[in-house]
């Protein structure tokens, strides 16, 4: 990461940059996780994944975005934890990076953005090994808890960390 990177929350006229790099996110990181004729099917409806942008912005204020050089290039969106078998206030609902910054820091400054040093949990694809390796990285550890995600309809497993010290 060369600086130029920053940090701001997203705001409503973001939705076509944050859909776009969403996308291509799934791309970079999901081709060989996920049935790729679903993943085809997903990364075709672009103005389809836009409006969802459009529609989380207006109702969810909050989420963060990475922009480098006027271009969405990652992402991260956290709230209230939805799962009611936690004592745990807070969720990461999602962390996206471009492949081209993995491994530049860019991803550290976007979980530390959302979350900071607080306790979280989070839920990530089962055979996600390289993003497991992130969230273990920072804290987070699986507690044996699993779910089928209906999107890509694959096993995610649960990660949760205490407060950093």
């Amino acid at each position: 990461m060369n600086g130029a990177v920053i940090i701001r929350e997203a705001l409503p006229d973001d939705a076509e940059g944050l859909g776009r790099c969403h996308l291509a996110c799934w791309r970079e990181a999901y081709t060989g996780l996920v049935p790729q004729d679903r993943l085809d099917v997903v990364l075709a409806a672009i103005d389809e994944r836009v409006e969802r942008w459009r529609r989380i912005l207006a109702g969810f204020p909050g989420r963060l975005l990475a922009e480098d050089a006027g271009d969405v290039v990652g992402f991260a969106a956290a709230g209230a934890s939805r799962d009611d078998d936690l004592a745990l206030d807070q969720e990461l609902y999602a962390l996206y990076v471009r492949q081209a910054y993995w491994g530049t820091g860019l991803g550290h400054l976007l979980i530390t953005a959302a979350i900071g040093e607080a306790a979280a949990s989070l839920w990530v694809f089962r055979d996600n090994a390289r993003a497991r390796r992130f969230y273990a990285a920072h804290g987070f550890v699986p507690d044996g808890s699993e779910k089928l995600e209906p999107y890509f309809e694959r096993l995610e497993i649960r990660m949760v960390r205490s407060a950093l010290p």
